[in-house]
Formats: C-alpha cells, structure tokens, sequence
C-alpha cells in the first residue's frame, strides 16, 4: 500500500538566544560563529520545558494550520529523538497521553539527526504492510538541556524545537523508496552517554553532554551525502532535475554549501533552518520544510528530496512528493 504526508506542523520555543549571548561565557563573537556556521540565532526550552512538551505543541499547530485533520485514528506514533525526558517511559507514550490518543503503538527512534527521516522510513514501512494506516511521525529535540556550554567548538551549534507530519494511506505514491545506513566505526566522534564510558574500545567522556569531533563530522558528512543524493535518486530512477528542493539536516550551513557545490546543485534550491533555529537534530528537516512552505517556496505536486545524518555516524534519505 502506497503512502502520503497529510499535513505538518512545527514548534520552537519561545526563548531566542542570538550569537551574542555566548560572548559572555566563551571566547567567541557574532561574526565568528556565522563564518563557521551559518548560525544567527537559535531557539532553547525553558527548564522545565521538555522534549514531549515540544512534540506535542507542534503536533498541536498541525492541527490549527490543517483545517479538517483531527487526531481520530491515529494508530501509532513515532518520535525520533536522542533528548528524550526520561529513557522509561519513551517520550511517544507521552506523547500519546497528552494528546489522549488512545490504543495507539508509540516507539521512540534514536537515530540523532537521522532520526526523523529514519521514521518516516519506518512509517511508509508499516503502512505497505497494512498493520497501520494513520502515524504521527515527530522529530523534537531539547538539546541545550545536554549542551556543554564550556565546550566553545559545539555549545553554539545547538538548538530545541520539534516538527511532526502525519502520515497515511494514498492510491498513489507520495513517499518513495528510502535509504539507510551506518558507519559505527565514527561512533566516538559525536556522542552523548552518562552511562558507558567506552566507545570502541577507547574512552570517552561520560558526563551527560554532548560531544563532537566536528573536523571528523563534517568531511564525512560531505563525502557521504554527495554519494547518498546520488544514490537516492538512482533507486527512485530519478535525477537532480526532477527535484523542486532538497533538504539536508542543518548542521553547519558550511556542509549543505560544499554538498549544493559537489552536485552542482543551486544552494537556492536547498531548503535550510540552520540560521534562525542552529542544529535542531531530529527536528531540522521537518522546520526546514515548514519555513519552505511558509514562505511560498514548497507547493503542492512539489518533489523533495529529505536527508538527515549524525550520531552514529548514520544517514537516512527519502524523497517525497507534497
């Protein structure tokens, strides 16, 4: 059975922190994190604002920005996340009993900033077998609460904020062939434990906060997800041209530059949330998305083509027609 997007919505925190705010705690400037990054400003949770609270306001605005959808039927919910509240219960539990949606299948995805496209990947899965037909599929992530705001190379990179679509049955399809993989030998290079203090077999540091070897991260971002667009498209028997916009997980503005130039692909064509929103992981492609459409850039008939990748190192890619 085919599948399609219904609808999508986004929410971010309120609180905005700009480039400036950093200046006070680390050796750093405005210009100096644009240069490297692309980032102006980001959004970050309250201290008791977590990453349940923020998948449910966005699944909320879905709702108010989708005249007609409601949450009748809904019969699984996934939640690609690596900021959840607590590991037990999984924060698509929580999700579901806030929203009162009740019998439905909840899991939680951890798959860092792959995590949303891994889900809808999982989605489109469980829809074809027919064991499911109406899926809330959400990327929300609280990632300042695990932010090392010493570490002056990553503590500027991140961002909270959630973004959700629906997903469900189409005589047509809307949602493609995907792929998947992993390169576990990176593992040590972008972490988060407070539990093991060995990655393959080398120490790390395991204080809770998140970890980046950000040299590492991004030549590998670059080399693989060139290969990846490649290969996506080959397995859908498409080309760069027949695409209206790609979207690659906002990371560093740098990456998704030096991708757009390696395909000789129009950076304008290469929807982004990095600056407003920094790196929201599992959330960036779905607020990228939305931006895109809130703007008058993404219309109805339109082909994206979605690629997240992270810790793990891991990458996921799907391409879709709204």
């Amino acid at each position: 059975m085919n599948s399609k997007i219904s609808a999508i919505g986004v929410y971010t925190p309120e609180n905005v922190i700009p480039n400036t705010w950093f200046e006070n705690i680390i050796n750093t400037n405005d210009e100096w994190i644009q240069s490297r990054t692309g980032i102006k400003e980001r959004r970050v949770a309250s201290k008791y604002e977590y990453t349940s609270e923020l998948a449910v306001k966005a699944v909320q605005n879905l709702l108010k920005e989708n005249h007609g959808t409601s949450l009748e039927g809904i019969d699984f919910i996934i939640v690609a996340t690596t900021t959840a509240d607590q590991i037990m219960p999984n924060t698509a539990s929580q999700v579901q009993h806030k929203l009162n949606i009740t019998n439905a299948g909840c899991i939680d995805v951890m798959a860092a900033c792959a995590g949303f496209v891994y889900a809808m990947i999982l989605a489109k899965g469980l829809i074809a077998a027919k064991t499911h037909k109406k899926i809330l599929v959400i990327g929300a992530e609280t990632l300042s609460k695990f932010t090392d705001y010493t570490d002056r190379s990553s503590c500027i990179l991140f961002g909270d904020g959630a973004g959700v679509v629906l997903i469900e049955p189409s005589s047509d399809a809307k949602i493609f062939n995907g792929i998947t993989g992993t390169d576990g030998s990176h593992g040590k290079d972008l972490y988060l434990s407070h539990g093991n203090s060995i990655i393959n077999n080398e120490e790390i540091i395991a204080n809770g906060k998140i970890h980046q070897n950000g040299k590492v991260v991004f030549k590998w971002a670059v080399q693989n997800m060139v290969f990846k667009v490649k290969e996506l498209l080959e397995r859908n028997n498409l080309k760069l041209g027949d695409l209206d916009w790609l979207i690659l997980h906002s990371a560093n503005m740098r990456i998704i530059e030096a991708v757009a130039a390696a395909l000789d692909y129009p950076l304008s064509k290469m929807l982004t949330s990095i600056e407003q929103y920094g790196n929201t992981s599992a959330a960036s492609i779905p607020i990228a998305w939305d931006l895109g459409i809130k703007a008058g850039k993404v219309k109805k008939g339109n082909k994206l083509l979605l690629l997240g990748f992270g810790g793990g190192l891991t990458f996921a890619g799907i391409i879709i027609e709204v």
